[in-house]
């Protein structure tokens, strides 16, 4: 066995790893950081296929064979198809639902990785094997949480968008994961005791449910964020526990990552993490009509030619972009419509709030798909200061993030939270299907300001005939 070709190889995928990393960073360079991402992936697993002798000590208890091999092909076969088959299939309004499936599968691949080698072999020592116990529970409650997102996001009866509460629901999963620490701690002490670490992947799985069941729809971006970190964390643990180098690694790099990203997205919600997991916020997306409240509050209902005409007479155009275009599909409309604007001279950029859609980038990649120039997104920070000299601010099924109450509403639940300042606009043109709430269960003052023109209906149909009142007025 050469170890200085593998220990190379995989050094060349860590590499690889944290340089596409980096370029995730930019909406530009992110299909090439991905491609160096697979790149790393492939040669740290051929390293380990081909260059790493499963018997050189006995540890593994699975012998090195051909048939192994042939398994092994099998399995990768299976599994790359079926991810090119969703890759190529999935809706861009289901992404969120399969980043969470891919979560929830890096998990309990984890999981599985580090009870086989556990509870086939005695670890070396204490630390090794509560580190692989630790793996079998952050894995096991990785998977069921994500499939408990992916059923929050899906929208399914079993799991529905608004939070799922029951009487002394926080003491239960505080006694849930009391129980787990313990059976790592006693497992640890008698690694030839596996049933401690059943129990662990038992109580694992029931806490996966029953922590993220409360945790209502305006905050699975965040869920989706936290849980791809413990997905590396579970990665990482199986590493250790089967002393593979390039395991640990990436685990490591995963889990960061997936830590920083949750706590930009909790930034940009001005909440904290425990806040997120235990304040049972949010009550989904409301889509049935609802009146006006309050003395006086009226909207303003206006025609596509109404809006069309003031867009191709503005200067500067902010669109700021929202779930509900994502579910019309009205992307591809929106940049015809962005060209036809700046073919008359308009300026048009993008305004990206970190949360708008139900995962980080959504909006991002949503775009990026029908080609809108990358230098026309701003994020937040960059979007603000435009807002004020802009003409129009074109909302497409954007709520929770434009809504001005967060700024001076104490009462509010989404308060603090920093919002795009589409309100300073000299006039604001906003698409939705309804006067319903987002998924903050919040309703948005933005709907009844004096220079608010509501266009009501389906994002896509009403884009397209905004796109067809512009060329008109050519």
């Amino acid at each position: 066995m050469n170890f200085d070709l593998v220990a190379a190889l995989y050094l060349l995928a860590a590499a690889l790893f944290v340089f596409g990393l980096k370029r995730l960073a930019s909406p530009r360079t992110a299909p090439r950081g991905n491609q160096l991402g697979a790149l790393g992936m492939l040669v740290a697993v051929g390293a380990t296929l081909f260059l790493v002798d499963y018997r050189f000590d006995g540890r593994f208890w699975v012998a090195w064979s051909p048939g192994n091999l042939v398994g092994i092909g099998l399995a990768i076969a299976l599994g790359a198809g079926v991810g090119a088959v969703l890759a190529r299939r999935v809706q861009m309004t289901a992404m969120p639902q399969l980043v969470a499936v891919f979560n929830g599968f890096g998990g309990l691949a984890s999981a599985l990785v580090a009870l086989g080698d556990v509870a086939h072999v005695t670890p070396q020592g204490a630390t090794l094997a509560g580190v692989g116990a630790g793996g079998v529970i952050v894995g096991g409650l990785t998977f069921t949480g994500s499939v408990i997102a992916y059923g929050k996001l899906q929208g399914t009866a079993w799991a529905p968008s608004r939070p799922v509460t029951f009487p002394f629901q926080k003491a239960a999963n505080a006694g849930l994961l009391a129980l787990a620490v313990l059976c790592v701690v006693l497992y640890a002490g008698d690694p030839t005791a596996g049933g401690w670490l059943v129990l662990a992947l038992a109580v694992s799985l029931a806490l996966g449910v029953l922590a993220v069941l409360p945790i209502g729809g305006a905050d699975m971006p965040v869920v989706i964020a936290l849980l791809n970190s413990y997905s590396g964390v579970a990665a990482s643990a199986a590493g250790f526990a089967i002393q593979n180098e390039i395991l640990v690694v990436a685990g490591a790099l995963v889990g960061a990552s997936g830590l920083i990203l949750t706590a930009i997205m909790c930034k940009a919600m001005n909440r904290s993490l425990a806040n997120v997991l235990f304040s049972a916020f949010g009550t989904g997306d409301t889509g049935a009509p609802q009146a006006a409240t309050g003395p006086g509050r009226s909207v303003r209902n206006y025609t596509a030619e109404d809006a069309a005409i003031l867009l191709t007479n503005a200067r500067s155009v902010i669109v700021v972009p929202g779930y509900g275009l994502a579910v019309a599909q009205a992307q591809h409309s929106l940049r015809e419509l962005g060209d036809i604007l700046q073919a008359r001279g308009v300026t048009v950029r993008y305004a990206i709030h970190p949360v708008a859609g139900r995962m980080p980038g959504h909006m991002n990649v949503l775009l990026a798909e029908a080609n809108v120039p990358y230098d026309q997104l701003l994020d937040l920070d960059q979007a603000n200061p435009h807002f004020e000299s802009a003409d129009v601010a074109l909302i497409v099924g954007a709520n929770d993030v434009v809504n001005p109450a967060a700024r001076h509403d104490t009462t509010s639940p989404i308060y603090g939270m920093p919002i795009l300042d589409a309100d300073k606009a000299r006039n604001v043109i906003m698409l939705k299907r309804s006067l319903g709430s987002g998924f903050a269960g919040v309703e948005n003052e933005l709907f009844f300001l004096d220079r608010t023109m509501m266009l009501f209906g389906d994002a896509r149909q009403t884009v397209q005939k905004l796109v067809a009142e512009a060329k008109a007025l050519a």
